[in-house]
This record gives C-alpha cells, sequence and structure tokens, in this order.
C-alpha cells in the first residue's frame, strides 16, 4: 500500500549514483526482499552487517491490483501481469544500481493474490521470462512464520511478556493471519479467508446499496471473527498486536505522535471512530483528503472495521500498534543466512510434540529416536551434506514416526504419513511438512519407490534428502527398539567403509543388532556405509 508504508518513506526516483555509492560502502552484505502482494508490490533493500544486524537502505512500493483479478475470476489478466512485470523490471534495475546480481542476495515472494490464482504458474513463468525473478508463492503457514519472525523483537521488548497471552492480527487484502503467543510460545496460528479485497469485492458482486454495506461487511467479518474467537480462548490479561498497511495509515491519523519504530497503543473507541469516518466517504474523497491510491482507498475501510470487531470480539479497550511487515520477517531470515533460527526451531518441535501428544504418541521413545538421530546426522555430516534446517526436519519427523499407530498398528508408518500432511506443523510450508511426512513414513518396510504417492511429485535434490534422513531415522529408531531407552548414549568410530555404533552401559545389544540388520541396508544403499553396532558385553556380532 504505497502511502500507508510509514516505517520508511516510499522511493520512486532515486540516484543511481547515491545507490552506488551506497553499495560501494557497505560493510555488509546488500540483500533485497520483494514482497508480490494483493495490491501493490514492495521492495526492501538492506545492509546485512558482519554482526548480523538488519540496517534498511531503501523501501519502495508501486499499486498493482493482483487480488482483483485473482479474487473476482481466479485469473491474472494479462494487462495486469504486464504490469507486475513492469514494475519488477523498473525493480531490477534498481537492484544493478546497488551492485545486487546475485540470486542468493534476493528473495520474491507472493502471497493469496498469486497463490490462489489458477493461471499462476504462467504467472510465474512470464516474470521470470521478464526479468529473471524466481518468484517464491508462500503458502499461509510460512507467512506465519515470517511475521513471528518481524514480531519477536517488539514482543521481547514487552513488559510481563513471559506472563502475558499476545494476539497479533494482520488483515491482509486476501487473509487474516493470527498469531496467539505467550512469552516465546507460539500458543496457536491459524489464517483466515478474510481479507479487505475480498471483502471490498463482494460488495460489487452483490451490488449492495450504500447504505446496506456496513451491514453486509459486519456480517462477513463476524462470521470468520465467531470462528477465531471458538478457536482461541479469550483471556482478560490478554493483549493485541495489529499489523498491516491500513492500521498503520489509521495510527498515522489518531496518533500523529507515534514513533513507528515502537509500539503505539489506540483506544478501541478512537479506531472505531475513524473506521466509521472512512466507510462513510466515498473512495474519490479518501483519495483526494489522504493521497491514498485508489486500491488502498478500496480496502482501508473494511480491513478498520475487522480490527475492531475483532479487537471487541476479546474484550479488549485498547490495540497496540506495530509497523513491522513481511519484509521485515524476510529480512532476518536473510540475516539468519536462510536458516531456521533457534527459537523458530524450538517453536517447531513444541508444535510436533503437540501433534504427537494429540495422536497419544510413546513421547519417551519418540524423544529418543529423534536425539539418536540427530547423533547420526551430526556424525554422517560428510557423508549427507545436508543444509542445518535438514537437522530439523529429520528430528521432526522422528517424533512423529510412530504417530500412525494411533489409527492401526499394520502399516501405521503409511498412517503416520497421511497424520502429518494433513496437520499443521507451525510455520511449515507445504513442502517441508511433505519432506517430514515422507521421512516418517520411511521409517519400516519399503524404500523410497518412484511410484510412491508424494515421494514421486519430488525433485531429485529432495528424493535424495529424504533417502537419506529416512536411513538414519531407521538407524536411530533399531536403537531403541525395546522403547525402553536403555541406549543412553552412543559413541561412533570407523573402520574402513564400517560405521561402528558402540553403546557404553549395556552388555547385550543383540535386540538392538536385530533390528538394524532389518533397518541398516537402507543406509548401506544411500551411503556405501555398513553400521556395526557394539555393547560393552558379548553380542550376536562375535558369537
Amino acid at each position: 500500500m504505497a502511502l500507508l508504508e510509514s516505517d520508511l518513506p516510499v522511493t520512486t526516483v532515486s540516484n543511481s549514483d547515491r545507490r552506488a555509492e551506497m553499495a560501494s560502502g557497505s560493510k555488509g552484505r546488500v540483500v533485497a526482499v520483494i514482497d508480490i502482494g494483493t495490491t501493490s508490490i514492495r521492495m526492501a533493500i538492506a545492509e546485512i552487517t558482519p554482526d548480523g544486524e538488519v540496517r534498511q537502505l531503501e523501501t519502495l512500493s508501486q499499486a498493482v491490483n493482483l487480488g482483483k483479478d485473482t479474487f473476482t475470476s481466479s485469473v491474472i489478466a494479462k494487462s495486469t501481469i504486464e504490469d507486475c512485470v513492469r514494475v519488477l523490471k523498473s525493480y531490477r534495475r534498481i537492484l544493478d544500481e546497488y551492485q545486487i546480481k546475485d540470486r542468493e542476495q534476493i528473495r520474491v515472494v507472493a502471497t493469496s493474490a498469486v497463490r490462489e490464482a489458477s493461471d499462476r504458474l504462467g504467472f510465474l513463468d512470464r516474470v521470470y521470462s521478464a526479468t529473471g525473478f524466481e518468484i517464491v508463492s508462500l503458502d499461509e503457514a510460512e507467512v506465519n512464520r515470517i511475521t513471528y519472525l518481524s514480531i519477536q523483537p517488539q514482543l521481547d521488548a514487552l513488559p510481563d511478556a513471559a506472563n502475558t497471552r499476545t494476539v497479533i492480527i494482520e488483515v491482509g487484502g486476501g487473509a487474516t493471519e493470527l498469531l496467539v503467543v505467550e512469552g516465546k510460545d507460539v500458543l496457536f496460528s491459524s489464517s483466515y479467508r478474510l481479507g479487505s479485497l475480498r471483502l471490498r469485492q463482494m460488495l460489487e458482486a452483490y451490488q449492495a446499496p450504500q447504505h446496506n454495506r456496513r451491514k453486509i461487511l459486519e456480517n462477513q467479518i463476524r462470521l470468520v471473527v465467531d470462528q477465531v474467537v471458538h478457536q482461541v480462548s479469550r483471556d482478560a490479561s490478554a493483549q493485541m498486536i495489529v499489523l498491516g498497511g491500513d492500521v498503520r495509515f489509521a495510527a498515522s491519523q489518531i496518533l500523529p505522535d507515534w514513533e513507528p519504530g515502537t509500539l503505539g497503543r489506540i483506544p478501541i473507541t478512537s479506531l472505531e471512530e475513524f473506521a466509521d469516518r472512512i466507510l462513510h466517504r466515498s473512495e474519490d474523497d479518501l483519495v483526494h483528503d489522504y493521497r491514498l491510491t485508489y486500491p488502498d482507498a478500496e480496502t482501508v475501510g473494511p480491513a478498520l472495521l475487522a480490527y475492531v470487531m475483532l479487537a471487541r470480539a476479546f474484550g479488549l479497550d485498547e490495540v497496540l500498534i506495530s509497523n513491522v511487515n513481511l519484509r521485515d520477517g524476510l529480512l532476518q531470515e536473510f540475516a539468519a543466512h536462510r536458516t531456521w533460527t533457534t527459537d523458530f526451531t524450538n517453536q517447531l518441535v513444541q508444535s510436533a510434540l503437540s501433534l504427537g501428544r494429540k495422536f497419544q504418541f510413546d513421547e519417551s521413545h519418540a524423544r529418543k529416536v529423534a536425539d539418536l538421530s540427530r547423533r547420526l546426522f551430526v556424525e554422517l555430516r560428510e557423508e549427507h551434506r545436508l543444509e542445518a534446517r535438514y537437522e530439523v526436519i529429520l528430528y521432526v519427523a522422528a517424533l512423529l514416526h510412530e504417530i500412525g499407530l494411533f489409527i492401526s498398528t499394520p502399516g501405521h508408518h503409511r498412517h503416520s504419513m497421511y497424520l502429518i500432511q494433513n496437520s499443521e506443523l507451525f510455520g511449515l510450508g507445504k513442502r517441508d511438512v511433505l519432506l517430514i511426512a515422507l521421512v516418517a513414513r520411511y521409517h519400516r518396510r519399503a524404500s523410497p519407490r518412484p511410484s510412491h504417492e508424494g515421494y514421486n511429485t519430488l525433485d531429485r535434490d529432495d528424493r535424495i534428502a529424504v533417502a537419506k534422513m529416512a536411513a538414519m531415522l531407521r538407524i536411530a529408531d533399531a536403537l531403541d527398539r525395546s522403547h525402553s531407552q536403555r541406549v543412553r548414549d552412543i559413541q561412533f568410530s570407523r573402520e574402513d567403509s564400517r560405521l561402528i555404533i558402540l553403546v557404553p552401559g549395556v552388555e547385550d545389544v543383540s535386540l538392538e543388532q536385530l533390528a538394524l540388520r532389518q533397518k541398516g541396508s537402507l543406509l548401506e544403499d544411500v551411503f556405501g556405509i555398513q553400521v556395526l553396532l557394539r555393547g560393552q558385553g558379548p553380542s550376536l556380532e562375535n558369537r
């Protein structure tokens, strides 16, 4: 939203020499993130300092109403596609001035307006052909993860944050994203098909008369508000942080002294009064009086009404307003070298444990297998050469590998895959969830085959990664074959092409050796390594 980006001034024309000077004078990495949203395309350029600090250099925004096409006809019109190409070409020229040319320095993402378009692939191909930009279409869960990254520094700064429940809401053009956080723990996250542009399109489809529009909007918003309240228990001590360009615009009018780098406080009565004034004005009036773009003028009223109704439903007298956005979270990921942060990893593990408990899994066994899997991942790092995030994927798959027993014992590995694929794991997109589901599916029985559902949709790199992780999971599972966690520690040594696993403190490891003989072949096939298990007493191997 061009005139609602209050954190930094919008730039339309800039001096190329100044950009080149900033790039050459940078002591860190200069990177860029581009967010293709429902009503505009925004870009942020920043320097990542050697100590991981993000210093924004420039931010730009240009209106392109993708959402109007998608939410009306499910198809992005050719004229809109060419508008996007024009904007992205102009951004490409600016990136060249900053000497940002390596693909590893650029991330381009799209949200619901592109994700839900039936001609999404054609749009992505056209943009890539014209600009070289590879657009990643974010799932709702990935948006929640990035939102968490962007808001986390402000959450940490809140007084008594550890004992306060915080509801974080952003009403976008196509969807409403919701996070419920207590301390550092994400208690709940979800996405709802409630968006300001969707609401505006609904009014136009109904051709509702002006005097009925407010009531129609309230009825539509209330459907989602009731759903949110049903899923998120009310808490008298809770607080709400609201995000998004529409509410930042409202804050700029209600709180003239608000410093965008801080959390502002808006009384609900003030927000409601301002929303009423906006809803009673025409788009032409809003454009003229507030210098909004027409796409922004169309959506600001419905969005503010949604915020008011959500806050009222939670019984709040005020809301906190933050200026963070999706691009802030994307830049934080760059600062973390595109790896998953410790905080996010902890949230993901807690989400997996909650899922396991839902299906009454053997938690002690699951934790032990996960820990052993991690040990194997570290020991075999030179052989598997997988990125650090795969260690987390393997760990989560190990935690959940037996949840299929909730359905039945026969074929429980396939049931585990089904349950994982059809459940939510905080912050993970569909691709990563599929990888976890497949690794869990292959913890026993058949090895991965090209004909297997899900596995046959992966590219070569992901197929190989699944095979490697499944091979390590099988070894870890064999080491706790008794489900008693009696293998408390393991040590490794190498003998030619053999990996020797020593189990100190356990004399008889015959049960685990039998399990290893059944499960160890996949690791030998994938890595060319034979695994032998030795205890501190007689064993099958040396009898």
